[in-house]
């Protein structure tokens, strides 16, 4: 595409240097490739669920892989389904290539950034807030009024890359109150309910101001009187704060997710931990504020924490089939209620803490060789009735006493009250 570009002219109505577009189109490409590699992650999971024949499903794995699914009728199906093709709208950023930028300090010490700006031979330059010069390719984004300069570094030479993991084997179960809770029954990031519910519940707050501030606007346009619309838009309904405050959140929830992560992987060196990344219909109807607050649930962020952290400390990290782990009572096997952060199985009839009995659900999921990553959750309900149910028969009969069994060897032919 670039090429093509180049030959036909379509690069002179862009109007900048050559460096900025090229690497415009360049990191484009790669955002489009990322889409696509996430699409093939839910395909190859309906392959999984279509056939249970290893050559169907190599074959389909294979044309996959090499982009020859429009070929066959069921992967270009799943591939337009998936595959959502959208609108970049992203207009703050610019990537800059390694060898179009520099830094120089000045004669106070301060260090700045010198990239290539729309004139030739015109350097732009960036004050930094650091003494450390970024290096590689770099992604400028301009952000409420700051330039942000993001550009990659080697994790093995991260500080936290030093610190060793643990020798243990631990399953963790991602919660809302707090960010994981392993099979010891020990809560980690315990502060991350609160961030969350008195973030959604402030944010809700404001936005009600705004949007009465907005319909204000709205009505004195309507009525002509546009200076007042004006300065309640440019005065009350910016944006600039808002982002600010959004930014120190996650940087908040960011922290205290990833301290969490840090402190499992100081005891573990196997990590076991649901996957959530696969959508689960029918969620219950919990009230406006609870499907509100939960909406705000960092489990993605949760997730990358987890892979980043034990990539970098040397530990494995192991998903599982997450269906029905918060469901199932990890004694007995079968299925019970949970009632917010309590769990009551009918059969034991006995009250588990809900996120220590799924975590030690999610630790026994490892290596079941019956339930895969990719088994359906009906599938997986089915396998569990079964387990409790061949269980169930191998129980000694109730009414086995020995007076009772000598009562039936005298009168073989009389009815007991059970079998009535």
């Amino acid at each position: 595409m670039r090429d093509r570009w180049l030959a036909d002219g379509t690069h002179l109505q862009f109007g900048v240097l050559a460096n900025a577009w090229k690497e415009t189109v360049r990191d484009a490409m790669a955002d489009i490739a990322a889409n696509l590699a996430a699409a093939k992650v839910e395909v190859r999971r309906a392959i999984g669920r279509r056939t249970n024949d290893p050559a169907e499903r190599k074959r389909m794995f294979t044309a996959l892989k090499a982009d020859q699914w429009a070929d066959d009728p069921f992967l270009a199906r799943q591939m337009r389904k998936q595959w959502k093709r959208g609108r970049n709208r992203t207009h703050d950023q610019i990537v800059v290539r390694a060898d179009q930028h520099h830094t120089v300090t000045d004669a106070h010490g301060r260090l700045w950034l010198a990239i290539p700006g729309l004139q030739r031979r015109q350097k732009v330059r960036i004050p930094l807030s650091t003494s450390v010069a970024p290096a590689g390719t770099l992604r400028l984004i301009l952000r409420g009024g700051r330039v942000e300069v993001h550009y990659q570094i080697d994790a093995s030479q991260m500080r936290t890359s030093q610190r060793p993991c643990g020798q243990r084997t631990l399953g963790v179960d991602k919660g809302y109150t707090e960010a994981l809770t392993d099979s010891d029954g020990v809560h980690h990031g315990t502060s991350l309910g609160q961030l969350l519910m008195s973030e959604s519940d402030r944010r809700k707050e404001r936005n009600g101001r705004r949007a009465k501030l907005r319909s204000i606007a709205n009505n004195a346009a309507l009525r002509g009187d546009h200076a007042k619309a004006h300065r309640i838009r440019a005065n009350n309904l910016g944006t600039v704060k808002r982002d600010r405050q959004a930014a120190r959140h996650r940087a908040l929830v960011r922290t205290e997710i990833f301290t969490a992560v840090h402190r499992v992987v100081d005891t573990a060196a196997t990590v076991i931990a649901e996957d959530l990344t696969k959508k689960f219909a029918g969620r219950k109807r919990l009230g406006k504020n609870v499907n509100r607050r939960l909406a705000a649930w960092t489990k993605g962020v949760t997730a990358e924490a987890l892979a980043s952290v034990s990539e970098r400390r040397g530990s494995v990290l192991v998903p599982v089939n997450a269906a029905y782990t918060s469901q199932t009572c990890h004694r007995c096997g079968r299925l019970g209620r949970r009632d917010g952060d309590r769990f009551h199985c009918t059969w034991c009839g006995v009250v588990w803490q809900a996120d220590v009995n799924a975590a030690i659900n999610i630790l026994q999921r490892f290596g079941d060789p019956d339930i895969a990553l990719h088994t359906p959750h009906h599938k997986v309900k089915q396998i569990l009735q079964d387990r409790t149910d061949r269980h169930r028969t191998r129980l000694p009969v109730q009414d086995s006493s020995p007076a009772t069994t000598e009562r039936r060897a005298n009168h073989p032919n009389r009815s007991t009250p059970s079998k009535q």
